[in-house]
């Protein structure tokens, strides 16, 4: 798992609630996203790379 900054990524809204890297609010705070895959052709195929279950 990657480490969590301190700040959000600016620009970047998550709505994401169990991820490991929200906020709490709307925010990312993982360091870099990644989101694919690159043959996509809408938003509903992309996926969050990033993504990480929030521990309970």
């Amino acid at each position: 798992m990657e480490r969590k900054s301190e700040k959000h990524i600016s620009g970047v809204r998550c709505d994401v609630k169990n991820c490991a890297y929200h906020d709490g609010e709307l925010y990312c705070t993982a360091q870099h996203i990644a989101i694919g895959p690159g043959t996509a052709k809408s938003a509903s195929e992309t996926v969050c790379g990033t993504f990480e279950k929030r521990e309970s």
